[in-house]
């Protein structure tokens, strides 16, 4: 196909800019900067936003974490403080037991017992003639009494036993 040039002219018009006045590019370019200066801020807001919720995490976390090391302590203390009663409640028993120890020894001595019993029981020690002793030429035995009503599980067990034996 073969150029065909026409008297047809070339709109240069269209590669042309456009003469635009000062004031309409002073008012785009504030248009510009407001627009950036609204992005900058709520930019801005979101970050400040963001930082005091973090701050009121960790806040929420060190008060919690204070709340429950003051308990602990209170506790410790309520402890600490049974723990001593129950120690004096201690002391003071084992007080009353040596001195109940010593009320019984000091009424039922071995002395005191000998002489109740020579003089109120017309009792006497024993004299060598009147001790006498025994000797097993067997050795040692045990005799134990027999059960009643053995179940019979018990019975089979010994039967089985005294297989062995």
């Amino acid at each position: 196909m073969a150029l065909s040039y026409n008297e047809e002219a070339y709109d240069i018009s269209l590669f042309e800019t456009e003469d635009v006045s000062f004031e309409e590019m002073e008012e785009k370019q504030k248009q510009k900067q407001k627009q950036q200066e609204e992005v900058r801020i709520a930019q801005q807001k979101q970050a400040i936003k963001s930082r005091v919720i973090r701050i009121l995490a960790m806040s929420a976390v060190v008060i919690v974490m204070i709340v429950q090391v003051i308990v602990g302590q209170v506790e410790l203390t309520e402890l600490n403080q049974k723990i001593s009663n129950e120690s004096e409640k201690l002391e003071e028993k084992k007080s009353l037991y040596i001195q109940s120890k010593m009320k019984v020894e000091a009424r039922y001595s071995s002395d005191i017992v000998e002489k109740s019993a020579q003089s109120e029981l017309g009792m006497s020690r024993a004299d060598s003639y009147q001790k006498e002793y025994i000797s097993l030429e067997e050795g040692d035995k045990v005799e134990t009494a027999e059960k009643e009503g053995e179940n019979i599980f018990e019975i089979i067990t010994e039967a089985i036993s005294s297989l062995w034996s």
